[in-house]
């Protein structure tokens, strides 16, 4: 409560005070008089005027008693901090305060919270925590030219103009009224989230700090009341569950510029129909911030990323990267297509609108700048294209599109990130200009359609392609295209995974406890990894029948925890492209050693393995 808080508006910049108890600094001395006139009419004890984005025209709603219990709170509960106010810095003529008294002549009404003796207890206790205290409008309701909110509440002249929605700072607040069902609006308002998406922006930081704190009652009123505010938007009905999904065409999701950055980018977080995973990550389908007819939103999460909320029922934040780097066309190509995919109603989002926001956001630096992730989108260019997309798709794809040859739930991408077009996550970059080569492993040179063979046999546990098969065929076209104009004996940046100081010692009981606090809400308690409602594998398991055998690489544990190292924990925090790179090398090390010496199946060609010695010294047999 020490104040500091920077508040930007289009006037310039505004700093929260100091509302500790602190005599010098805070408001110590304040009698409660003076107190209720701040939090009323905006004035401070020595009578300079408050600029309103401190809320003081909600605030007025208070009853007596319930600001006689928020002084005695910050008098009482509150420990005092020395800490000196900050001065505003606020553009000519908005720095002189004087104005302040014109627009609190003009805009405020500080009477208090009348209830509506039409309305039911609960209704009235709903309408006053969102005018008052809740001061839901400040972002949810249009604002003026002067800046005042329209209204103050749901009667009056521009009654119906309260909570429908404002866009600022490249935020859209959206339309509130009739939203969701009562119960929908409560799970948003306790755990962050509900089955239409995740809060996002400034609001994640109302419901962290917040409305999870609030009564079951207060909540229940809360969305009582939002529920019950009439909407003039016909095609809004309060839905009572999640429309069921509406699959993307292979045409517009394999064919299309926009579908196929999706599934490069997209996917792997929020799935190929959209649904998001369970309470990790959310759903676009249906998502109302996704489709709001105001892109902005969606814009500024794609550019600047997402953290969801923390909060008593979801104590782990998990994050989606910034995605700055990619061009105002391929922003607009992959939003389009999310706003109008699925049975979304939202409209293709131009270049001209993401630029916009970019620049709001002050990243226009960094349009454009991630030149050498190789595109998907770029394969609808080339001759062979349809055998390109497949080749992608059989990487992406490996157990739906070839269930014969996958014995377990592991697809090449599980490991080859992205379809093996992230750095350190064993991307093929440039690998296939290095075949045919050497195989220690294997004794003998190999070439690439072997090699590939040796991952359906060892890291999916299945059985091998045919060398002259379509799905082979196709398998190496895309990883030809992959090699650019990488030549044998180049140096590819990013090639492999992280290097791991080998002469680590590890420690598989910190490797437990490291699994189970950062990698079991992903990969399963058990290792078992995690499904769809449809028992469909989402993230892919890490020991048990359904994994990998004791002759993939990924048994081994440097090469784990290289893997590990550089790409997890995914979801932790904000970096292109999977939000990954959280751990040392020594908890890499010891989850590696943990994870990978569990039960898993056996090999049984591991016999004919490193027939001429240099078998590494972490090899499971």
């Amino acid at each position: 409560m020490a104040g500091g808080l920077e508040l930007k508006t289009p006037f310039g910049t505004i700093y929260s005070t100091n509302i500790t108890p602190d005599p010098k600094t805070g408001i110590g001395k304040y009698s409660f008089e003076q107190f209720d006139r701040a939090m009323r009419k905006g004035v401070a004890a020595d009578g300079h005027n408050l600029y309103p984005a401190m809320p003081y025209p909600s605030y007025a709603k208070m009853t007596k008693d319930d600001m006689q219990a928020l002084f005695a709170y910050l008098n009482a509960g509150v420990a005092p901090v020395v800490q000196p106010n900050r001065a505003s810095d606020m553009k000519f003529p908005f720095n002189m305060r004087w104005g302040l008294g014109l627009w609190n002549a003009v805009f405020l009404d500080d009477k208090p919270f009348q209830p509506d003796t039409k309305k039911s207890a609960e209704f009235n206790r709903g309408a006053y925590i969102a005018q008052g205290l809740g001061h839901c409008g400040s972002c949810h309701t249009p604002r003026g030219m002067a800046f005042q909110e329209k209204t103050m509440g749901h009667l009056g002249g521009n009654g119906d103009k309260y909570l429908a929605g404002f866009t600022f700072d490249a935020w859209h607040a959206v339309n509130l009224r009739s939203l969701w069902t009562p119960a929908d609006i409560v799970s948003l308002l306790k755990t962050g989230r509900s089955q239409y998406g995740t809060a996002a922006g400034s609001m994640t930081e109302v419901i962290t700090h917040s409305t999870q704190h609030f009564t079951d009652g207060d909540l229940a009123a809360l969305a009582a009341y939002l529920h019950a505010l009439p909407t003039d938007d016909k095609n809004r009905v309060a839905r009572k569950q999640a429309p069921a999904p509406v699959a993307a065409t292979d045409k517009a999701m394999y064919n299309s510029r926009g579908g196929l950055g999706y599934v490069q980018f997209c996917a792997t977080c929020h799935r190929r129909d959209g649904r998001g995973v369970g309470e990790i990550f959310p759903t676009l389908a249906g998502n109302d911030s996704v489709q709001s007819k105001d892109p902005t939103t969606v814009i500024h999460i794609a550019l600047s990323g997402w953290q969801s909320a923390v909060t008593q029922t979801s104590p782990r934040s998990f994050g989606m990267p910034s995605y700055a780097t990619l061009s105002d066309n391929e922003l607009s190509e992959i939003l389009t297509f999310v706003r109008t995919q699925w049975g979304n109603r939202g409209e293709p989002v131009t270049p001209k609108q993401i630029a916009k926001v970019r620049e709001e956001l002050k990243l226009q630096q960094l349009a454009g700048s991630d030149t050498k992730t190789p595109r998907f989108a770029a394969l609808l260019k080339e001759q062979n294209a349809p055998q390109l997309v497949q080749g992608m798709r059989l990487m992406t794809e490996t157990r739906q599109l070839l269930p014969k040859h996958v014995g377990n739930d592991i697809n090449c991408s599980s490991c080859h990130l992205n379809g093996g077009t992230v750095a350190k996550g064993s991307p093929f970059l440039g690998v296939s200009a290095f075949f045919p080569a050497e195989a220690p492993r294997a004794g003998r040179v190999i070439n690439l359609a072997e090699r590939i063979n040796g991952c359906f046999k060892r890291s999916m546990n299945g059985s091998p392609l045919p060398l002259e098969g379509v799905e082979m065929k196709a398998m190496v076209a895309y990883m030809d295209w992959m090699k650019g104009e990488y030549r044998p004996g180049d140096k590819v940046p990013g090639r492999g995974v992280a290097m791991i100081d080998r002469s680590i010692v590890p420690n598989p009981e910190n490797g437990k406890k490291i699994y189970s606090e950062h990698c079991a809400v992903c990969h399963g308690a058990n290792g078992e990894g995690i499904a769809d409602a449809n028992k469909t594998p989402v993230f892919p398991p890490l020991w048990g029948d359904r994994s990998f055998n004791i002759g993939a690489g990924m048994a081994r544990t440097y090469t784990a925890a290289g893997f590990v190292k550089a790409n997890m924990v995914m979801g932790h925090g904000q970096k292109f492209p999977l939000g990954q790179g959280n751990l040392s090398d020594q908890e890499a090390v010891d989850v590696a050693e943990y994870f990978s010496h569990m039960p898993r199946p056996d090999f049984p060609e591991k016999v004919k393995d490193w027939p001429k010695g240099g078998k590494p010294k972490d090899a499971r047999y």
